[in-house]
């Protein structure tokens, strides 16, 4: 099936980015240089491919779902010795090796996805990539870059800026797609910390934990989700000590803060009760 001959199926998420300055954006975003491989997720008919091609990295390796897209963009990039193709579903399959991800990701599949390019703050992606440039539906790229206080802010905020820094490129309407789609886009920009950077295991563990436990009550005060944990007066110099105060919700609770509070929460029990789960 030619590129002519394909219409964009709803099933896959597939809208097609068709704005050349956004195209553009993305791919400075990326700053590839030429010792570097791309890893590109969904490449549909590829625009991005051409350009991340035309960028000079050294090697560009893309994973398509959709088996009809893939005949075009074997005809279109197959004989450049750079470009390697791999058909199937980006959740499943062993990723090929890269240094950097360039990804229109299809919405259905964000929060997997992420967590399979990223990972938690309990199972980091490591080694981490050194850059992701990722076009997202924007209230997702909202909550993953949003400040405390924010209503955005949630449980995925505190995960992601801890994991690495986090900032937006670009918005996107829907008229730099076909078809539009109903939402509004955003392409942000991911540096994943290093191994030397992140919280050591039994802090991240702690902090996954009051994260699952806090955002499953979101509306509630900490004094609330928290009970139980610990007798009040501890918890309450616990929190102190981490500058919290129980009366706030965990969405007004900065990334550092929550680790503060994690590594109390360690010194005084060693082990959380389960949490209830959060999709936070």
């Amino acid at each position: 099936m030619s590129f002519a001959a394909h219409r964009a199926r709803k099933r896959f998420g597939q809208h097609w980015l068709t704005d050349a300055a956004v195209l553009d954006r993305i791919v400075a975003a990326a700053d590839l240089r030429p010792e570097e491989r791309v890893l590109e997720i969904g490449p549909g008919r590829g625009a991005l491919t051409g350009r991340l091609l035309a960028s000079g990295a050294a090697a560009v390796a893309a994973v398509e779902l959709d088996r009809d897209l893939v005949a075009g963009l074997r005809q279109r990039f197959g004989g450049d010795p750079r470009f390697a193709l791999h058909q199937g579903d980006a959740l499943a399959l062993s990723l090929p090796p890269a240094d950097k991800v360039v990804a229109n990701i299809p919405y259905n599949i964000t929060g997997p996805l992420l967590e399979r390019l990223v990972g938690r703050l309990d199972r980091p992606v490591q080694p981490p990539y050194r850059r992701l440039v990722l076009l997202l539906q924007r209230e997702v790229a909202e909550r993953i870059r949003c400040s405390p206080g924010s209503p955005a802010y949630s449980a995925l905020s505190v995960r992601m800026q801890l994991l690495g820094e986090c900032r937006t490129v670009c918005p996107v309407p829907p008229r730099c797609f076909q078809p539009p789609p109903k939402v509004q886009s955003e392409v942000i920009l991911i540096e994943p910390h290093g191994a030397g950077e992140l919280p050591e295991a039994s802090l991240a563990r702690t902090t996954e934990q009051l994260l699952r436990r806090s955002f499953a009550a979101r509306r509630k005060m900490l004094r609330n989700s928290l009970a139980g944990l610990l007798p009040e007066g501890e918890l309450q110099d616990l929190a102190e000590q981490a500058g919290i105060g129980l009366q706030q919700r965990p969405q007004e609770i900065a990334p550092a803060a929550w680790l503060r509070l994690a590594a109390g929460l360690n010194r005084s029990t060693g082990v959380l009760p389960a949490p209830p789960a959060c999709h936070g």
